[in-house]
């Protein structure tokens, strides 16, 4: 079959376009109607025990709360954010280390979510706590009394900031000097100093001071006590960066580094530099310092920070820096004295971290004098720790633990303090898949010496699991790695109801980690996950990333392709008890693997959850013009030509439907393709992943597949708050995991 289109922009070759108008009474009529179908076929979630059960264990008290300190190591309390069935938005609370060591700390509420005038904007009813900012003010010198805290209505990237008197436990109204911005947006704000911050937002609510990519472009001094329309402009991008911004903070000989960037890509910076004393940071306002910034000559690919009077560099791409002739490897983490950088001098350079093809440096924690390497070899945590010597420029690799985590297991590391630089005291987290969490305290010089905090008690039973990985060749031979939690007696004769998950997007690693809902809902049951670490992820480092970005996107699925023709292979499962999912770059995978002629056949059931679809108008969507360094421009034709290859909503309509596409004539190039049974989820409240992809892609697989017999079950479920996690409280999380689990039982047929 081959039908011919207009050339011209007809609004009929997009038929489901008017779903993008977020809350248009057309798009909110469908999406009742849609959750409605969505329920009377799977059930009220509430109703269900897996609902019960999830909802207990996020709500469980036996959690581990994560604790940071704000303020003096000797005397600072300890701060926690936390949510349960009686603090449903939320509480900020602190105690006293010796009080947090004992099995029921006594916590002091700070700020209590649930307390607040609920918020108006749109279909939020809810606030969701997007963090707190510090006011610091150097050694000797910070008296830890203020914050910013950011809280986003419905779970919205856009949020609202209000100033917070951490002594006197409250919101420092604007009246009283308080910096307050009250309507909701991408917003960067930090403390310059007590009189001072910095702040990017929509300054005219008309977009004119926000990138392309929705984050903002213009960078303005504001003063305590003045409207934000008295900002003084200080620093300024193009409409085509992804963000702009500029923040300062004290390092650990008592300086201060400022800098200025501009994320031209994704990927890619262009950083500016300068450093003050603490009386210039107090006495000169940002609008009015007279030291210029320099710009900082590293490849735009690379990342900086700093440690003292030393500059930490982080590759990504291999790096012969001038006047040297050593060959720093894409991956690889140097240092070198910050004034040597900026003058584009190279001769003290120390290599911290040197990837190889199983290795790549997956994380790092600074303390007072040292640097914690988290390293990944084939998926697996390893340790390489460095001490700061008495001199810049001088380092020393310490003795560390080989073989730290076994498969399945991993562990992290987190500062005590808020503030890094003041002692070398870390939080040591212990789990794994069928592992418990575990903290502990210890000191960066001795990780081997540790003092145990806390223990989560298992919340499923995990006694006849069993953690395996596994690697197959992808269709280029390349080797991919992926675990597999199962049943030790599970029988391999190809009936064993099979979830595989996979990522493979923004060098972003699929790590080990307590699966304590996965276990409830599914293992226990009998069901079995598997983790793919495919390519596009971070797992092997940014060449692993490098190797699936743009044309070579193909590289992620013909990965899962290879993962799940394994584990059919190896009897674990068959095609009709095996199911994909993923979520947001997860979940245009999953949108490919519905779609592609190969992929769609080994699977019996998809869940794609707030995913990328139409990859020819994502970057005119939300944060979508951030992301075309990892997939392409859609409106440049040379890159349009590969990405028209990964376009599930594509694919689905012209190659597998064969439907008018715009200027090409379309034929069904699959005319086999039947779509797996599948799930999507999203979330009105995403303003990331704009909901209109999910949307557009059900009501064409209703519409216009299943009439067919090309499209035996397709289900929606869209929560009107949420953000781009889908859910904005552990009710509305335990409610969307519960009908997932309850669409994936039915459907594979795993019996409670």
């Amino acid at each position: 079959m081959t039908t011919s289109a207009s050339t011209s922009a007809n609004p009929s070759l997009d038929p489901h376009k008017f779903l993008e108008n977020v809350l248009g009474p057309e798009s909110l009529e469908w999406v009742e109607s849609q959750n409605s179908a969505c329920l009377s076929k799977f059930g009220e979630p509430t109703q269900t025990e897996d609902y019960k059960r999830l909802l207990a264990i996020m709500d469980s008290k036996d959690k581990i709360p994560s604790v940071a300190q704000i303020g003096s190591p000797s005397d600072g309390y300890y701060y926690n954010f936390w949510q349960d069935d009686k603090h449903v938005q939320g509480i900020w609370r602190k105690t006293t280390l010796e009080s947090y060591r004992t099995n029921s700390p006594e916590w002091q509420t700070v700020l209590d979510l649930d307390a607040l005038e609920a918020p108006t904007t749109d279909t939020a009813s809810t606030w969701v706590w997007h963090g707190s900012t510090l006011l610091e003010e150097g050694p000797g010198e910070s008296k830890w009394d203020r914050a910013l805290i950011a809280l986003s209505p419905g779970g919205s990237d856009a949020d609202t900031t209000r100033e917070f008197d951490l002594v006197k436990e409250k919101f420092i109204d604007e009246e009283d000097g308080g910096f307050a911005m009250p309507t909701a947006a991408k917003t960067s704000i930090a403390y310059r100093s007590r009189e001072e911050v910095l702040v990017g937002t929509d300054f005219e609510g008309d977009g004119s001071s926000m990138t392309d990519s929705g984050y903002p472009r213009v960078i303005k001094s504001w003063k305590r006590g003045t409207p934000i329309e008295d900002a003084k402009i200080i620093f300024e991008g193009e409409k085509s960066d992804v963000s702009v911004g500029q923040y300062s903070y004290f390092d650990r000989d008592g300086m201060c580094h400022e800098f200025q960037y501009r994320s031209l890509t994704f990927y890619t910076t262009k950083y500016w530099y300068r450093t003050l004393s603490s009386e210039q940071i107090v006495t000169s306002p940002s609008d009015e310092e007279a030291t210029p910034f320099i710009p900082i000559p590293i490849p735009e690919d690379a990342e900086i920070s700093t440690f003292g009077s030393d500059a930490m560099i982080t590759l990504r791409s291999d790096w012969t820096p001038p006047g040297s002739d050593t060959l720093y490897q894409a991956g690889a983490l140097i240092s070198a004295p910050m004034n040597d950088v900026m003058n584009d001098q190279w001769t003290s350079v120390t290599c911290l971290f040197q990837p190889t093809p199983t290795k790549s440096l997956q994380s790092t924690t600074t303390t007072k004098d040292y640097v914690i390497l988290s390293v990944l070899e084939d998926v697996r945590t390893a340790l390489e720790v460095w001490k700061c010597g008495e001199t810049t420029g001088n380092w020393k690799l310490m003795p560390a633990e080989e073989n730290a985590v076994t498969v399945g297991e991993s562990l992290r590391f987190g500062n005590v303090n808020r503030d890094s630089a003041v002692d070398n005291r870390v939080f040591l987290w212990r789990d794994g898949y069928l592992i418990p969490d575990t903290l502990e305290l210890c000191d960066a010089g001795s990780l081997a010496v540790t003092e145990p905090l806390k223990a989560k008690p298992a919340m499923f039973a995990a006694e006849d699991l069993c953690v395996d990985q596994h690697f197959c060749n992808s269709k280029d031979g390349t080797k991919i790695p992926y675990f597999v939690m199962r049943k030790k007696d599970i029988v391999l004769d190809g009936t064993n109801p099979t979830l595989l998950d996979a990522y493979g997007g923004f060098e972003i690693s699929m790590l080990p980690g307590y699966a304590a809902g996965v276990g409830a809902a599914w293992l226990e049951k009998g069901g079995v996950k598997v983790i793919a670490n495919i390519r596009g992820g971070g797992e092997y480092g940014p060449a692993w990333h490098q190797a699936a970005l743009k044309s070579k996107r193909n590289k992620c699925f013909e990965d899962m392709e290879a993962v799940a023709q394994d584990l059919i292979d190896r009897k674990i499962t068959s095609s009709e008890k095996l199911a994909c999912i993923g979520g947001s770059n997860g979940g245009l995978m999953v949108g490919n693997l519905i779609t592609r002629p190969i992929a769609s056949k080994l699977f019996g059931a998809a869940v794609c959850q707030v995913p990328l679809l139409d990859m020819k108008e994502y970057s005119h969507l939300l944060a979508g013009a951030s992301w075309m360094a990892e997939y392409g421009n859609p409106d440049i034709p040379e890159e349009w030509a590969f990405l028209r290859h990964f376009s599930p909503y594509h694919m689905l309509r012209h190659d597998n439907l064969g439907l008018a596409e715009e200027g090409v004539e379309s034929t069904v190039k699959n005319p086999d393709w039947v779509c797996p049974k599948v799930l999507f989820t999203t979330s009105t409240r995403d303003d990331r992943v704009h909901p209109g992809h999910a949307r557009k892609m059900v009501r064409s697989l209703l519409e216009e597949a299943q009439p067919l017999g090309k499209a035996p079950e397709v289900h929606y479920w869209e929560n009107v708050e949420g953000g781009h996690g889908g859910a904005a409280d552990n009710k509305q999380r335990a409610h969307m995991w519960a009908l997932t689990y309850s669409m994936l039982k039915q459907t594979l047929g795993l019996k409670e």
